[in-house]
């Protein structure tokens, strides 16, 4: 019974063992590709597992110390070491293959080195791809410390310029450098096409150009209001190809950057004061002494209002300065500050309250457009 059972047991290895040397390839047995299935998955799972510690060993460096170089550093690497992992497992693979005169064909085995080196190459440049945000903080942090706003819009365009340039690097780096593509030879045969993407682009060369006037000249910063090309609102970004603005009815003007460059740029923000200039109305029945009298009344009025300036070189200006086919004109003309567009109106209020109360206590009478008609009494009649 025993020597029976021992016999299938040889004769069953023996099975095994051709079953595992068969070749599916020229000199590769199922064995090898077995293996090379088990080290796909393993470098596939051991990226993950790389990814998890590193992701749990970040967020403790930044619950313990806050965020730091390292910490960001070991956040931007989480993913492109995965890559860096899984280009490894493919090295692996092809040394368990058997190339050359024996195996596979000597030109695959130099494809798939190249194919290595290529995902290899895509791994260093996602690790810079991602380590533009470490660059990316610490610009955050020095313009969180400038006055103006318009830094704060530099530093998406910096980010956005680092990683399209390195895009485009690693892309002709792996196109010429590792897979041999001919990438100066179709530069050098589309020099047509070139001219001629050139002409369609040079509206996008314009606003980028555009970019950087506003970024050198800064004509506003961002949340102002402006005026650009007859849309007038408060600035809310400034882009690569546009600078978005925000207007008081609450719609998104999109103005590309060339135009904002060669366009006049009226900063409503940069004013220091509002100035109100008003014409009040007051009936000829009012006289002189009225006339005088609400002159008087408005300069004590605009006296005690603490948001108006007061300073030598724009004081309040009150003066009786026409006479209207209709009424004595009284000219006022007045700055406020802060200059808040609602606290403006809030000052226009109680200036405006304050004088029909203190006319209506003097008995001087607001004038309104009207004519009086004189009718001349025929005597023969």
């Amino acid at each position: 019974m025993v020597k029976s059972e021992l016999v299938k047991l040889l004769a069953s290895s023996d099975w095994l063992a051709k079953t595992f040397n068969y070749e599916i390839i020229r000199g590769n047995a199922i064995w090898r590709f077995g293996l090379i299935l088990l080290v796909m998955l393993t470098t596939m799972a051991a990226g993950r597992v790389a990814q998890f510690f590193i992701n749990s060993y970040a967020q403790h460096r930044d619950k313990k110390s806050g965020a730091a170089v390292l910490t960001l550093f070991l956040r931007c690497l989480t993913k492109p070491i995965s890559v860096a992992i899984f280009a490894l497992g493919l090295f692996i693979c092809e040394m368990l293959l058997v190339f050359g005169d024996e195996g596979i064909s000597a030109s695959i085995e130099i494809y798939w080195t190249k194919a290595v080196e290529a995902v290899a190459a895509i791994a260093f440049a996602y690790a810079l791809y991602r380590l533009v945000d470490v660059i990316e903080y610490y610009l955050q942090r020095w313009t969180s410390k400038t006055k103006t706003k318009l830094d704060d819009m530099l530093v998406p365009v910096i980010r956005k310029s680092l990683r399209v340039t390195i895009a485009i690097i690693a892309a002709l780096w792996i196109a010429d450098g590792i897979l041999g593509a001919e990438i100066r030879a179709i530069l050098l045969s589309a020099g047509v096409g070139g001219i001629a993407i050139a002409l369609a682009a040079r509206d996008t060369i314009a606003n980028f150009f555009g970019s950087i006037t506003i970024f050198a000249d800064r004509p506003f910063q961002i949340d102002e209001l402006v005026k650009i090309d007859g849309h007038y609102g408060p600035v809310e970004e400034v882009g690569f190809r546009s600078t978005r603005m925000r207007t008081l009815e609450g719609h998104l003007v999109t103005v590309p950057n060339s135009i904002v460059a060669n366009s006049i740029v009226e900063n409503v923000g940069k004013r220091p004061f509002i100035r109100r200039t008003s014409n009040i109305t007051i009936t000829y029945d009012s006289g002189q002494q009225g006339a005088k009298r609400a002159v008087e009344i408005i300069k004590e009025i605009l006296a005690d209002v603490p948001e108006i300036n007061t300073d030598p070189d724009k004081p309040p200006r009150v003066y009786f300065n026409d006479f209207n086919d209709w009424s004595l004109n009284i000219y006022m003309s007045y700055w406020v500050k802060p200059p808040d567009y609602w606290l403006y109106q809030q000052v226009n209020e109680r200036v405006n309250l304050k004088m029909m109360k203190r006319f209506e206590a003097e008995g001087i009478e607001f004038a309104f457009p009207s004519q009086t008609l004189y009718l001349k009494k025929n005597d023969n009649a």
